[in-house]
């Protein structure tokens, strides 16, 4: 048995099962964790969905630690409950993806003679120091990973964790490799040989004793919405589904948009009641404090309506020209909710910062870092985090209410404006620095925007390039039906009126001045009314606004209607026609014109 099928078996304490893929395949749309389409009796589509001998003692104390990090009791009903009373369970994409590596390995099996064997010695003997290749080993074959390590979604220091030994362990913990086929594709082009069989079976039983002593570091897993949209499930990455999108103004904290890199944390009864957060000036000369959560929430509490949205919302735009690396968002990482808080600015200005230029410019005090209780660690400029007009908050609650667990519980970073990756979430820190945070979510190649032609990152020096904060204005439809009285019979070549609705926004606090839709491929545009959301505050419209419109459609020879949407931003900002020109590696900041698609009568078949 492989160990990958083991692996596949043990996990979040499922039961063991026999199905075949091909089922394991179709169960895939019917999961309890599912994608739910539209209702609409019209047929829809868009442009944004086509489509050593052992471990060794680091790698063993690190899937200990961490899966240890991620033990808690704040919900009391969790995934892993309602997994325990399943009889016919579904299978997640997280399973199925772990099933692709199995058909990888297959493909390989009429070769595998072929292949040199080594030994764990001999891949550990290659662990990049002193100018050596960088080699891994998993699931019976050895990789030289040394060309790509610059080109790691996760940054080259997440892999290099790794060099030298076996992957296993790190994937038990970052399980976003089995999100889709795209890790073990890239491995089957870096793959050097065969590992010892007697070194794998090593590997594999410390895996087993692993797997059947340690807690799973995704065993305590919220219960999420059962229409969330579903790219990734360990860990979590979800988004709205299109047609609620734009339901309710402010979004449910359900079916709110989830981005994760980590098991939810979840904290133990008395690590919520000894909670505290770390405000840390030592760089400026002013120490640190540590600030209980009954003490924030005795401040003077500010409320902020903010959307947040991935920076790689839409990605899946992009992946049409060229495959990018990453999850394949439609338009739906993206929501909004009121957040309620203390601001940052009070915070920091109660633990010593006085002028803020003068911190800047006299101390160099250029950013404000945040760590994360799952240790993300993300930072953004002084000049934001202490702006009276930024609105940047520590937040406790959210529409209301407590934060939930996957929303950051008990704590979290509101950058207004930013990219979602700034607004951390389960915030611990917060630190005074000269220089911005490290990790691969701030100086790596994760949240940076690489040059069209660029498709290796060391081809460029990504200590050059910004990582995303501000977004870019963008905009999409999620509703187009037939405005009332248009008849049924109308067939391609003709006009109908279409009535459309759909969101836009744009960051850093830019307002919506208007959204341009058109059904004709751009010959006519018409202006949609703007509604909730165009009222915000020049300059602090942190929040999407909602549009609606009826436009004329041409019908095409396929039957189908075409509609188009762009918005302008305050600073007459709008969207480019096509996604080609902006593609980038990571695919990052899809802020093309958006294109929806449905059939609207049958095809011309003269």
């Amino acid at each position: 048995m492989s160990f990958v099928s083991r692996f596949q078996r043990s996990t979040i304490g499922l039961r063991k099962t026999t199905i075949p893929l091909t089922s394991r395949r179709r169960f895939l749309d019917i999961r309890p964790i599912s994608t739910v389409t539209s209702s609409s009796p019209w047929t829809h589509s868009n442009n944004d969905n086509k489509s050593s001998h052992a471990l060794s003692g680091v790698a063993a104390a690190m899937v200990v630690a961490m899966a240890a990090s991620f033990s808690m009791t704040h919900d009391s009903f969790t995934a892993a409950d309602a997994s325990k009373t399943a009889i016919n369970r579904r299978w997640t994409p997280t399973e199925v993806a772990r099933e692709d590596f199995d058909e990888m390995v297959s493909e390989h099996e009429s070769t595998q003679s072929k292949l040199p064997v080594f030994t764990s010695d001999q891949v550990a003997e290659n662990n990049g120091d002193d100018g050596k290749p960088i080699w891994v080993s998993y699931g019976g074959f050895c990789y030289d990973i040394t060309e790509f390590v610059q080109n790691h979604p996760g940054g080259s220091e997440k892999i290099l964790m790794a060099a030298g030994s076996a992957l296993e362990p790190y994937w038990h913990i970052y399980r976003q490799h089995f999100a889709s086929d795209l890790p073990t594709r890239l491995l089957e082009h870096m793959m050097i040989g065969t590992l010892d069989p007697a070194d794998q079976q090593k590997i594999d039983e410390q895996m087993d004793v692993i797997y059947e002593t340690e807690k799973d570091p995704f065993e305590d897993e919220p219960v999420r919405h059962a229409q969330l949209k579903v790219h990734g499930d360990q860990p979590l990455n979800a988004e709205t589904p299109e047609h609620l999108l734009t339901l309710h103004y402010l979004t449910p904290s359900s079916i709110f948009f989830k981005r994760h890199h980590h098991p939810v944390p979840y904290l133990l009864e008395d690590q919520i009641e000894n909670y505290k957060l770390e405000i840390d000036l030592s760089a400026y000369g002013k120490g640190k404090q540590r600030i209980s959560l009954d003490d924030l929430k005795a401040m003077p509490k500010t409320e902020v309506v903010a959307t947040l949205q991935c920076s790689g919302n839409r990605r899946s735009g992009f992946n049409v020209f060229e495959r990018t690396s990453g999850t394949t968002w439609g338009q739906g990482a993206v929501s909004t909710a009121k957040w309620g808080g203390v601001r940052l600015s009070e915070l920091l200005q109660n633990a010593g910062i006085g002028d803020p230029i003068e911190a800047q410019n006299k101390g160099g005090m250029q950013h404000v870092r945040m760590y994360a209780v799952d240790g993300v660690m993300a930072s953004i400029g002084i000049e934001k985090a202490m702006n009276p007009y930024g609105d940047v908050i520590v937040a406790y609650e959210m529409n209301g209410e407590e934060l939930p667990r996957d929303h950051g519980y008990p704590l979290r970073l509101i950058v207004p404006g930013y990219a979602g990756i700034r607004n951390v979430k389960w915030l611990k820190k917060i630190e005074l620095s000269s220089e911005e945070a490290e990790g691969p979510w701030q100086r790596g190649l994760n949240y940076k925007v690489l040059p069209p032609s660029v498709h290796d990152a060391s081809e460029v020096d990504l200590d050059e390039i910004p990582s995303v904060n501000e977004l870019s204005v963008s905009s999409g439809i999620t509703s187009v039906e037939p405005a009332e009285g248009v008849k049924s019979d109308m067939g391609p070549g003709d006009t109908v009126e279409m009535k459309v609705k759909g969101w836009a926004f744009s960051g850093g606090g830019r307002n919506i001045v208007r959204v341009d839709i058109t059904g004709d491929r751009a010959k006519t545009w018409k202006s949609a009314t703007l509604l909730d959301g165009s009222t915000q505050p020049y300059g602090r419209a942190w929040a999407w606004t909602f549009w609606e419109t009826t436009v004329p459609a041409t019908v095409q020879d396929d039957g189908s209607i075409h509609i188009y949407c762009k918005a302008v931003d305050f600073a007459f900002n709008t969207q480019p026609e096509s996604a080609k020109d902006n593609w980038n590696v990571r695919g990052l900041v899809n802020n093309s014109w958006y294109k929806r698609t449905i059939m609207f009568s049958r095809p011309n078949t003269q």
